[in-house]
């Protein structure tokens, strides 16, 4: 669970999907139906369009026929295959479910059929969809991961690789169920839902109807939590506690360890599992007219609402409890992974503002606002402060602590002792230094930007949220069409509301012309790759480490397989400062492909 945690380059979940060319305008909704003309129809730029198009098709050939493994992604190779990289070193027979991976890819390559009408790229997304029905769980959901070599492949990979990434708890510990983390699941239920309304499948039909039932039987019914959902389900048994070797170095009144046990039971707002969950029922009232969807739409809503927590601290945590636990009541923000402790997150409450706007919007229901200026108040009494900023650098240009103290208000930092899983852990206390750089201990919250959202909706007419409510998803009485584009922007709930055209992004000729010429005759684009990863060498040592060479870096010592840009290595032997490797990226992939659908077919 990290990607709106985490900013590290590969780690930003949100942007996984989208390309770097998200357009001013929301206005959305057009669909797989628009017939808005490519350029080679519109009289101009016709040998430009022609040669973006061949550009396309050669891309999409080389990663589906040379790259992916069966149809499936990960996020890194080195040009020569020799190592992949998802969020970790990753095994050939492997592909990485959350974003960047498979489903994101899936996406983009759909988005080419439609730009195209060439049947190649719905060739190469027909092969990735079918790698997801593959790798779909049997209760509906995906994991991060797949391996096509089998389950003894994949728990061997998590007993090793997975269990050695020290700052990647998610990894080490199989539960062989799904998950919701990282819109994996979310991710790969919208690409298959679009390729069943491509051609109308059966096959994926299948995978939808599935992945639909996921989504209910995780959903929580009854008491203060019905309505939200778990990071991990079916319930497994999960991870307790992580290693607390040497509490003798902890600084007094520091705090150790998952405060409120497994976190995979309790409710998540994480990377934002409440929106992604409630978007999907969306797509697939809006695409198949499944309107029983409306009434858990309508539940997951009220849960979000109902978490807020009682002013002055009006926020949300990562998680809550969803029942009575360690003598405190459901409902009550919970700790998470050893580095994410019981509090109330800032970006995580800024996400759920956000959130109750949209679900203002697609209702007409002024009670979602309600509460909004108490959290407004509560996110401007706990600003990062000057003296903070200055004493760590982790801090520059953020604005709060990520965590913040339930009932003090003052912030909750994390950091690390240790080289390694086996000699270290990570602690909490008040002390804003020192914080380790892959898990910001700060946030960027804009909160004139929420005031002023806030302000504008807050001040429409009766009629006019009666206007905007009527044109909601929840209104749909049969299938219609969903966007034309799901990998050039994120789609948003914007984009869902009747009428709306979710317009693409202006690429000039030169552009384009420079992204063929990248792509040249190899067929693929190479950029640095901004991570590397230590190779598994067996468990690392358990000795006492008592250095401070790691406490703030991306990797420990040399046994621990976490990924680290190779330019920012920790400044301790056997590390040594390396540009970073060229290889094919996902993500770039994904990028550039999106720029060349928006200069051949743009949606206006």
């Amino acid at each position: 669970m990290t990607y709106d945690n985490e900013e590290t380059p590969m780690l930003k979940r949100r942007s996984f999907m989208l390309s770097t060319l998200a357009p001013a305008a929301l206005a959305a909704c057009g669909g797989s139906d628009d017939d808005t003309p490519a350029n080679p129809d519109t009289g101009s730029g016709t040998d430009a369009v022609a040669q973006a198009r061949d550009a396309m098709k050669r891309a999409a050939v080389y990663m589906d026929q040379t790259v992916s493994y069966r149809g499936g992604y990960v996020w890194q190779y080195l040009p020569d295959l020799s190592i992949t990289w998802g969020e970790m070193e990753a095994k050939r027979s492997m592909c990485w479910i959350q974003p960047p991976g498979t489903p994101t890819a899936g996406h983009a390559l759909l988005d080419a059929y439609h730009a195209t009408g060439d049947e190649t790229f719905y060739t190469a997304a027909e092969r990735t969809a079918l790698a997801l029905v593959q790798a779909q769980h049997p209760a509906g959901g995906w994991n991060y991961i797949y391996d096509f070599a089998g389950e003894d492949s994949l728990r061997h990979w998590y007993e090793t690789i997975g269990a050695n990434g020290w700052r990647l708890e998610e990894f080490q510990h199989y539960y062989g169920n799904a998950t919701f983390d990282d819109a994996g699941t979310a991710v790969s239920s919208q690409f298959m839902l679009r390729m069943y309304l491509e051609k109308k499948d059966p096959r994926f039909l299948a995978s939808v109807d599935k992945a639909i039932g996921f989504v209910l039987a995780a959903q929580f019914s009854g008491g203060v939590a019905d309505g939200g959902w778990p990071q991990r389900f079916p319930v497994a048994n999960g991870i307790s506690s992580m290693p607390q070797p040497n509490p003798q170095l902890l600084p007094a009144g520091a705090t150790q360890g998952m405060e409120d046990g497994d976190y995979t039971r309790h409710v998540t707002f994480n990377d934002d599992v409440a929106g992604e969950n409630i978007k999907f029922l969306l797509l697939c009232i809006k695409g198949l007219g499944r309107t029983e969807l409306v009434a858990p739409v309508q539940r997951a809503m009220d849960c979000l609402r109902r978490l807020q927590q009682p002013g002055p601290q009006a926020g949300w945590g990562l998680q809550h409890l969803a029942t009575d636990h360690g003598g405190r009541a459901a409902g009550a923000p919970a700790g998470a992974r050893s580095y994410e402790p019981r509090a109330l997150a800032t970006h995580t409450t800024q996400t759920n503002v956000q959130q109750l706007f949209n679900y203002f919007r697609i209702t007409g229901d002024r009670s979602y606002l309600a509460r909004v200026p108490e959290a407004i108040a509560w996110l401007e009494s706990c600003k990062l402060t000057a003296q903070q900023i200055a004493d760590n650098p982790l801090l520059n240009g953020r604005t709060h602590p990520t965590f913040i103290e339930l009932g003090t208000n003052v912030g909750r930092f994390v950091h690390r002792y240790g080289s390694n899983i086996h000699n270290g852990a990570y602690y909490v206390d008040h002390d804003h230094r020192n914080t380790p750089s892959h898990y910001s201990a700060g946030r960027n919250i804009n909160i004139a930007g929420l005031q002023r959202t806030y302000d504008e909706l807050a001040g429409m007419s009766d009629a006019a949220v009666a206007e905007m409510a009527a044109r909601s998803p929840l209104k749909v009485t049969t299938a219609g069409a969903l966007p034309k584009y799901f990998s050039l922007r994120e789609v948003d709930f914007a984009d869902l509301l009747t009428g709306a055209v979710m317009t693409s992004p202006t690429v000039s000729e030169a552009d384009a012309a420079k992204l063929v010429a990248d792509l040249g005759t190899k067929n693929h684009w190479l950029t640095p790759l901004a991570q590397v990863t230590n190779p598994y060498r067996g468990d690392g040592p358990a000795a006492e480490y008592a250095g401070t060479a790691y406490r703030s870096k991306h990797v420990g010592d040399i046994y621990d397989t976490s990924p680290y840009d190779p330019q920012d290595p920790p400044l301790v032997d056997p590390y040594v400062k390396k540009d970073r490797p060229l290889g094919i990226n996902t993500a770039d992939f994904v990028a550039n492909l999106g720029k060349l659908i928006a200069f051949v077919a743009p949606v206006k």
